[in-house]
């Protein structure tokens, strides 16, 4: 376990990249294994994450170069059964996507899990896969899943827990029987996620249609996937987290390699930030953030979920009383999280409270350093981190190291903008 110190810091200043996409990164290897030929991915995240999505497909048959800059994945029309389990770690999308296309095998595929993991739902989907003619076997911490092919036809699935179950069907049922038809029992959330899958299959010639309320979708049977040559864009996710760090820091700072026509939903940021008087300046290929936090946030966070943390961190600063609504989907992520930034935040003095699905922070906090363990999730590591540049005193943030699942430069990337990080190795 690796422990780091972040000092307070009057400013960064500077520019930085953001890493590649992880949610790019994942569908792009997803749909490269069922293309029949080489998909190049150009600038993918190498993260704890993305590796048991890239150890997953190699277990279905396709062999991966990994070169410098790129991997190039030989996809093939016909899966193989791994021969041992496939170990998914702590990684939801790997699981929830690699589920329903293990059923376009032949025999049985085993998913094993982290401890994590194991916690986060994954039942809904299996039920949606029964209805769909595929039988699977849950035994946690493991899934069983035997193949032999998708009949297709009609589920419901509801569409507030988790849009991972929605893309990981998008995915397999293209090679269904025939067609298939979802229909959701609640609104869906996170509908940007599911518009990267779509994005991702339409460039593999795969044809899905989505109602646009999102209340059905219809995928056709029996397309088939084409090679593509893919460059991941920056993430919207990680980079949040720089920009938060500036904006808590009253700083300037440019980033570079993002793309504001992305379909990334977390490109709300940088929304959120102009609502909380910071200064943004959209470029080409950059953005630029500089002034401090001056007015409180009010967020619906149903379709960013992983940018609440990094809201809480900028909501600490704002003058007058901030809410993030909607964001009980955040007590199934690697943590509670919702409960975890109450903790946490709690521990470092702002004023913080939990009122059912929402967040609500009186500003402006006089944040003091504090011993942050972040539950092992990597979001809450980082948006603890960015808190305490503008806190009093030194804050240790323990078992730093799990930003590796998502970020592994982190804390590299934030000490090159001129944050104090002391003590710990700086990428993973």
């Amino acid at each position: 376990m690796t422990n780091v110190i972040v000092k307070p810091v009057k400013a960064l200043k500077g520019k930085a990249e953001a890493p590649p996409s992880k949610s790019y990164t994942h569908r792009m290897l997803v749909a490269a294994l069922l293309s029949n030929g080489k998909t190049v991915i150009e600038k993918p995240l190498v993260s704890d994450d993305t590796l048991a999505t890239l150890e997953a497909i190699k277990a279905l048959g396709v062999s991966v170069e990994q070169k410098d800059g790129f991997w190039e994945v030989d996809g093939q029309p016909l899966l193989k059964t791994p021969e041992k389990p496939v170990n998914c770690r702590e990684s939801g999308t790997t699981l929830r996507f690699m589920i329903p296309v293990a059923a376009l095998a032949q025999g049985k595929t085993t998913f094993v899990m982290g401890s994590s993991l194991n916690k986060r739902p994954i039942k809904p989907l299996l039920q949606s896969l029964s209805d769909l003619g595929v039988k699977t076997q849950y035994n946690p911490p493991s899934v069983v899943v035997y193949g032999g092919g998708i009949k297709g036809g009609k589920t419901t699935l509801r569409g507030d827990i988790s849009s991972q179950f929605i893309s990981g069907l998008l995915f397999a049922c293209p090679r269904a029987k025939k067609d298939t038809q979802i229909s959701f029992t609640k609104p869906v959330e996170s509908k940007g996620y599911i518009d990267m899958t779509a994005e991702v299959l339409c460039k593999h010639s795969v044809k899905v249609e989505i109602s646009k309320d999102y209340s059905r979708i219809r995928i056709p049977s029996g397309q088939n996937y084409k090679p593509f040559k893919h460059k991941v864009p920056g993430d919207f996710s990680s980079t949040a987290y720089l920009l938060a760090a500036a904006a808590v820091t009253s700083s300037k700072i440019r980033v570079y390699n993002v793309d504001c026509t992305s379909k990334q939903g977390d490109k709300e940021i940088l929304e959120i930030l102009r609502q909380a008087g910071v200064n943004v300046y959209v470029g080409e290929n950059f953005v630029e953030v500089h002034g401090a936090i001056s007015n409180p946030v009010n967020i619906d966070a149903g379709d960013i979920p992983d940018l609440v943390p990094a809201c809480t961190a900028i909501a600490c600063y704002a003058r007058g009383r901030s809410e993030i609504r909607n964001a009980g989907r955040l007590r199934y992520k690697e943590s509670d999280r919702l409960a975890a930034l109450y903790t946490d935040f709690k521990k470092m003095g702002a004023d913080i409270t939990v009122e059912g699905d929402s967040l609500i922070i009186m500003g402006q906090c006089e944040l003091h350093g504090a011993v942050i363990d972040p539950h092992n999730d990597h979001r809450i590591a980082m948006a603890c981190a960015v808190a305490a540049l503008g806190a009093k005193g030194d804050s240790k943030i323990m078992n730093a190291e799990c930003v590796s699942k998502s970020y592994p430069n982190f804390f590299r990337d934030l000490s090159l903008l001129g944050a104090n990080i002391i003590d710990g190795k700086l990428d993973w």
